[in-house]
């Protein structure tokens, strides 16, 4: 809202043009006096005061309170719907420069909600093209703009947050990061069924990958009971893509599928092309697990082509290091190897689970050729590399195959050591380094149950 005099002059100017008297201008809530003492520039005017003579005025609250017409919040808002389009069916880059145009343009304005959204959008486009620190410092500019919201708007920068840490390998931080949103959504009241899903589905993977397999099923669980409260089709189906990894963890294959299947249909019809590899390279992870190799690998270069073609550098990592093991499975280890070589340069702290898993499967692949001494290097680099992540579920795993191998070539001690190495890393089922895992939040009057619900499918 601007100054007293500068609300008062407005007024004044608006009143003149039309005519009116300041006693027609004020009946029949206000005074003759009270107009005058605000066109004046000697009192603020209440919100209630000024949508009254915005009223009267035949003007609009926020032309009356800022001097900016109405339609130029209107058509930044609508601006910013066509970016986030661009984002979801075009390219990063050109979507990245929209935001920014629309940024300058909020800012300019003076707009604070629509240079929120513009950061976010900004962050999203930086998550997609791997550039992490990027994406953190966008989300944080949103956050602070959003600062005297209430949380449910800040739930959106909070994920970007937390999934940009993730990316970078940052699990218990992720974690913290949604776990405290989720409390205090609990703890405020405000259980917003879209903002508790959008959480829940986005702490579910670094549970996952952190060993808390119980804690991913509970979010999984009340994301479920929460999905038929929420009118994103698009929030819906990322829910669905993520529920689909806790089925997986419990070795429901068919449930995984079919989850995959929800949020592929949804997203098809979307055309949000991204979020559609995804579900092309979870659905081949789930065949590979099932033993269809030659279906996984379909599924799975479909995922990198696709991902390739948006210059999604980190995820376009993932999908190789799935798609390398999956053609060392088939007895094509050469090009398993060549696939993998090429992810070997992501150690830094952005790529630095991916490049654990190419020392991982090239170790895998050394010992299958009868070369221990090869294995046992790549099993060490992939452990300094994921050491820094807390990816507990890798770590222990990883010491589990370096264990085997000394212990297969003798070294009983060394083995023992790395064994007991996995085994501290290892998370209790259901606990991570947090603390209690959130409450299940109250909606209206009810308490969401923990308990299975419909056998964990979303009815």
């Amino acid at each position: 809202m601007d100054e007293p005099a500068r609300i008062g002059s407005r007024v004044q100017r608006m009143r003149t043009e039309l005519g009116l008297t300041q006693r027609q201008l004020a009946e029949p809530n206000y005074t003759p006096a009270y107009i005058s003492t605000l066109e004046s520039g000697r009192v603020r005017p209440s919100e209630t005061a000024l949508r009254f003579l915005a009223g009267r005025l035949g003007t609009s609250y926020e032309e009356l309170a800022t001097g900016r017409p109405a339609h130029l919040a209107t058509e930044l808002r609508l601006a910013l719907a066509e970016a986030q389009q661009t984002l979801a069916t075009g390219e990063a880059g050109d979507a990245a420069a929209r935001y920014r145009r629309l940024l300058d343009e909020a800012r300019r304005l003076a707009l604070a909600p629509e240079q929120a959204e513009a950061f976010i959008g900004l962050g999203e486009c930086a998550l997609e093209s791997g550039e992490l620190p990027d994406a953190i410092g966008h989300f944080e500019a949103a956050e602070r703009l959003l600062a005297d919201e209430p949380l449910t708007r800040r739930a959106r920068p909070i994920r970007g947050r937390a999934v940009a840490h993730l990316l970078a390998g940052e699990l218990r931080y992720a974690c913290y990061l949604l776990e405290s949103a989720i409390d205090e959504l609990g703890a405020s009241g405000l259980a917003d069924p879209e903002a508790l899903v959008l959480l829940y589905a986005a702490v579910i993977g670094p549970y996952i990958d952190m060993g808390a397999h119980a804690r991913a099923a509970h979010a999984a669980e009340l994301a479920l009971a929460l999905a038929p409260q929420v009118s994103d089709p698009a929030l819906v189906a990322g829910m669905h893509r993520q529920v689909a990894r806790t089925f997986l963890a419990e070795g429901r294959v068919a449930d995984a599928d079919a989850s995959l299947a929800k949020a592929q249909a949804i997203y098809g019809q979307l055309r949000l092309r991204t979020d559609l590899a995804h579900c092309h390279w979870m659905r081949g992870y789930v065949q590979a697990q099932n033993g269809e190799l030659e279906a996984a690998e379909r599924e799975l270069r479909t995922a990198r082509e696709m991902l390739a073609a948006r210059h999604a550098a980190l995820y376009t990592a993932q999908v190789e290091v799935e798609l390398a093991d999956v053609l060392r499975r088939l007895g094509r280890s050469g090009e398993a190897a060549e696939l993998l070589s090429a992810l070997l340069d992501l150690g830094d702290s952005h790529g630095a689970v991916h490049a654990a898993g190419a020392h991982r499967l090239l170790g895998l692949m050394a010992e299958e050729r009868g070369e221990p001494e090869s294995a046992e290097e790549h099993y060490v680099q992939a452990l300094a590399l994921l050491e820094r992540s807390g990816a507990s579920g890798d770590l222990a795993d990883l010491c589990r195959m370096l264990g085997d191998l000394l212990r297969r070539t003798g070294r009983t001690e060394a083995a023992l050591d790395v064994y007991r190495t996995g085994l501290g890393h290892r998370a209790a089922p259901g606990t991570t380094t947090l603390g209690p895992a959130p409450a299940a939040p109250l909606y209206g009057s009810v308490r969401i149950s923990g308990s299975r619900w419909a056998g964990g499918r979303a009815e």
